[in-house]
């Protein structure tokens, strides 16, 4: 099947399966959320000196992403955003010494 240019560009945000799906205004303001704590994390990674623990740090992170990445329940998805933002605020005070 083939789609219009606007969605084969941006179709990767609602793609499930070949099957393009509408995301619920819910889903949609979870995603914004989800992604720009994503950015939040990386950007806090810079501050770290040894390039060892930062690549490990990453990719720790994509890895935490990657895992919850199917998880479409809006309850559960507050849940590990609630989580994660206190595990990387807890983690934040010892980046900033480093």
């Amino acid at each position: 099947m083939k789609y219009p240019a606007f969605l084969r560009i941006r179709g990767y945000a609602t793609r499930r399966r070949g099957k393009l799906n509408a995301l619920s205004l819910d889903h949609f303001l979870q995603r914004a959320r989800v992604l720009s704590f994503y950015r939040t994390i990386l950007r806090g990674t810079r501050q770290i000196q040894d390039p060892r623990t930062k690549s490990e740090t990453r990719k720790f992170v994509r890895d935490e992403f990657e895992r919850h990445r199917g998880v479409t329940d809006i309850s559960h998805i507050r849940y590990l955003l609630s989580t994660g933002k206190t595990e990387w605020e807890s983690m934040e005070r010892y980046i900033g010494g480093m």
